[in-house]
């Protein structure tokens, strides 16, 4: 029986390969898989507490999302993204995570053939999206600390370009692009009939006095600008798939049946535990950060005395960092050897679109500091045995 050739064409997702190999290597600290270490707020098990004991909790609901949780994400984009949704064009959409956001968006725009431009590295699902939609992912590198390059963006861009894509604080280089240069994109997309899609899912993981800026904010900027937020990171709500994107009016017609087909509406309990995160509100979320600055102290520290060995870009947003490992290695059988070896996981480059050279992604969010010392001596020593 035949498969898909257009499904042949798309990488395997290697979250669930490294994680495979983890599981098969008992005791292995993962620095791989982007979640954080701490739960969700109590606030999500009272707000699904009584949840299915009234008959209309297990009917369908609204394709866009249950009405308080559709406030509450109003209230939070005027207030933090100075994005004003009740006086502009634009519109909240509730999905089961910014993934399917993102999948949604380029299904309203593209068509086969259309080209999406990410810039480089990208992150992996939204590249293997591009390509499940027979569109053409167009990689654009950025520079040696991960910043955009705008003139390389718009020499990029051709008559089959339909958006361009920024993820700001970034996975997986964790850069944290500046007013400026986000501003300049958001220019670019204007003067070319362009959508600019950006991704703000750690919009609150910022270090060392730097600032999230959110391009919807920009006046004018409601015909063309798609903005992408997720609940996973912030509220440690991975597993309850609650994200939402804020969308052009004139994108909702195409936005209804893509929905419809594909969910339907959101699940209703998540939505509901999604009500309950934001009524703990970005303070939650912010009162942990230290925490995560201490273990990125720790990487930084760790990692500066492995500099005949590796590169590190000292980066400020999200939980991750790119090694760029001075080694002809190939970075998949090094991150197995490291797990089968170490007990240390993490995640090759290559599923990044680094393929020039040997990196490995390094995650910081899921590990208290002890654990997290532990997992970075295990690096170390390896890539020391290994690549030394």
């Amino acid at each position: 029986m035949q498969v898909s050739r257009r499904l042949a064409a798309v990488q395997s997702p290697i979250i669930p390969t490294v994680a495979e190999w983890t599981r098969n290597r008992p005791g292995t600290l993962s620095l791989g898989q982007g979640m954080v270490f701490y739960p969700p707020p109590e606030s999500v098990a009272q707000a699904i507490d009584q949840f299915g004991r009234r008959p209309e909790q297990h009917l369908y609901g609204p394709a866009f999302g249950y009405r308080p949780l559709l406030d509450l994400i109003t209230e939070k984009l005027k207030r933090e993204n100075q994005i004003d949704c009740a006086q502009t064009a634009y519109q909240i959409i509730v999905t089961a995570g910014s993934n399917m956001a993102f999948l949604h968006a380029l299904l309203a725009i593209s068509d086969p053939g259309d080209e999406i431009i990410l810039p480089s590295p990208y992150y992996f699902n939204q590249e293997m999206a591009v390509r499940m939609l027979n569109c053409t992912p167009v990689a654009v590198p950025t520079d040696d600390q991960f910043q955009l390059q705008v003139a390389a963006l718009e020499r990029a861009i051709t008559a089959k370009t339909r958006a361009i894509v920024t993820i700001s604080p970034n996975n997986p280089s964790g850069a944290v692009y500046s007013e400026a240069t986000l501003r300049a994109v958001s220019a670019l997309c204007q003067k070319y009939g362009l959508y600019h899609i950006s991704d703000e899912a750690y919009e609150y993981f910022i270090y060392d006095g730097a600032k999230h800026f959110s391009p919807a904010s920009i006046d004018g900027s409601e015909a063309y600008t798609i903005s992408l937020f997720s609940l996973s990171k912030a509220y440690g709500f991975a597993s309850w798939r609650v994200g939402y994107s804020v969308a052009p009016e004139h994108l909702l017609p195409a936005l209804l049946k893509i929905q419809d087909t594909n969910l339907i509406c959101p699940p209703l309990i998540s939505q509901y535990a999604a009500v309950g995160a934001l009524q703990a509100g970005s303070a939650y979320c912010r009162m942990h950060l230290p925490q995560l600055a201490a273990v990125r102290r720790m990487i930084l520290s760790q990692f500066t005395a492995l500099s005949g060995l590796c590169d590190l870009a000292v980066t400020k947003g999200a939980f991750y960092f790119l090694l760029k490992l001075k080694t002809e290695k190939n970075d998949l059988q090094l991150v197995k050897s490291l797990i089968d070896q170490f007990a240390v996981a993490a995640i090759p480059g290559c599923a990044f679109g680094l393929t020039e050279d040997c990196y490995l992604r390094i995650s910081y969010g899921m590990l208290d500091e002890t654990s997290a010392d532990l997992a970075l001596s295990r690096l170390a020593n390896g890539l020391q045995a290994l690549c030394g």
